[in-house]
């Protein structure tokens, strides 16, 4: 019996997992049980990461949204494992897991080894400060469930102190008379990539929404200010110039400020600094500004690692020095041929290296040799919202390239999620998994209020 190990319970490995599991499970194979699949995570539970700007501006519950593990376990033939990748012993072909502990600091689970002969890695990226002073300190990152959560349970608090404070009287002074232009609450987002884009404009959304429900009766145009800074020379550094003209103008309209050209040298308590010397107030800082692999892998028993921290692979998503070792999605260094930077780090990208080694571990089952990955890019696309989306479809899409905003864009944004439980759940399941989120969204504000 071949024992598979999948580190990680992202967008790619719980696909991977699922679909190894459909396809060994013995309830399909008239109990012949040819491989055991095994999933590991730090955390009980999955959401789709790509949701996390939205769970920040309280514009979706992630516990509607999130999935269990467990749960998918025993409902597609794997087993699930919780802990934290802490070591990899290659000649012995184990990986070893941290003791889960719980909120109290009471241990939950030991310390485990784990035998495997294909291990597969798939624990994503967690984000990346560069170094610059105070940014691990004084802004939030929006890696986790709990982490967005925490932003946006403090956006509400600043919204009510900000409305107390403008009631509270102020001592006379000369330019009393002079209403402030100064929003009452501001936040500043570091990095106009797609995460720092779409929180921007769903944070707009909530400052009016959380105005409506009377949480606060602050202008949410005038009284809360959001700030996106860039150090490149155009916001969506990544995506084609015209998608990012685009965004720009549309996030322009919604009273977004950009600040391009500048890099942030430090943050500070309610203020950001960038090298230019400018001083930008900042009652929440969020960091958007880039990822990096997590610190683990460059610990692995000897596994190739770049400068990012990304595990090295050739095409066949094999690491260069070990055959039992694949590795796919946000923590994989994968080549692109035709190009000069490796495959992107994106959702799409981990589900065609999830369908792709779906297909290539059958092979290596049959002992047959491996195909190699090649990526396709069908395009990017950027939510704004519900005021708006845009992006551009290609290649396979369209047979081009071709700019798209507006209500198409926003229909074919909300797509990839809704594809992503196809593959999860299959696609009978995913309609009725949208159809009773439509429900529950017809019974509860836009925006979670608590």
């Amino acid at each position: 019996m071949h024992r598979f190990i999948v580190v990680g319970g992202g967008a790619g490995g719980l696909e991977l997992a699922t679909r190894l599991g459909d396809r060994y499970a013995p309830r399909k194979n008239k109990g012949e049980v040819r491989a055991q699949v095994t999933l590991v995570d730090r955390n009980p539970t999955h959401i789709w990461k790509p949701l996390l700007h939205e769970v920040a501006a309280g514009s979706m519950d992630p516990f509607t949204q999130e999935l269990e593990y467990a749960a998918q376990a025993r409902w597609h033939g794997f087993e699930f494992q919780q802990g934290e990748l802490t070591g990899l012993d290659r000649a012995a072909k184990r990986i070893t897991l941290a003791p889960v502990i719980d909120d109290d600091g009471a241990e939950l689970l030991p310390q485990r080894v784990l035998d495997y002969d294909t291990l597969v890695v798939a624990i994503g990226s967690t984000t990346h400060f560069f170094g610059v002073k105070g940014a691990p300190e004084y802004s939030l990152a929006l890696d986790t469930v709990s982490q967005a959560e925490r932003f946006r349970k403090r956006l509400i608090a600043a919204c009510m102190r900000a409305e107390h404070q403008a009631h509270e009287p102020v001592e006379s002074t000369p330019d009393a008379s002079v209403p402030s232009t100064e929003p009452r609450v501001q936040v500043a987002i570091v990095g106009a990539g797609a995460t720092g884009v779409e929180l921007s404009a769903e944070l707009r959304n909530t400052a009016q929404v959380l105005s409506a429900y009377g949480l606060h009766k602050l202008d949410p145009r005038h009284d809360v200010g959001i700030v996106l800074i860039e150090a490149g020379p155009r916001i969506l550094p990544a995506l084609q110039e015209r998608v990012s003209t685009a965004t720009a103008e549309l996030l322009t309209k919604l009273g977004v400020k950009l600040m391009t050209g500048e890099t942030v040298a430090e943050v500070a308590p309610g203020v950001v600094r960038t090298a230019s010397g400018k001083a930008i107030r900042a009652d929440l800082t969020v960091w958007a500004a880039g990822i990096k692999a997590p610190a683990i892998l460059s610990q692995l028993d000897g596994l190739p690692v770049n400068r990012l921290g990304q595990l090295i692979v050739r095409r066949t998503l094999q690491t260069e020095v070990d055959d039992n070792v694949f590795a796919l999605g946000d923590c994989a260094a994968c080549p692109w041929p035709g190009n000069e930077r490796n495959v992107p780090p994106r959702a799409q990208a981990a589900h065609q290296q999830a369908s792709f080694l779906l297909k290539a571990l059958a092979a290596r089952l049959e002992n047959q040799p491996l195909p190699e990955f090649t990526y396709r890019d069908f395009g990017s696309l950027v939510s704004l919202g519900h005021f708006s989306a845009v992006g551009n479809l290609m290649g396979g899409v369209i047979g081009g390239n071709m700019l798209i905003e507006g209500l198409f864009a926003r229909f074919m944004y909300m797509s990839l999620y809704r594809l992503h439980i196809a593959a999860l759940h299959g696609y009978a399941r995913m309609v009725l998994d949208t159809f009773a989120h439509w429900l529950r969204r017809t019974t509860l504000p836009r925006v979670k209020l608590h």
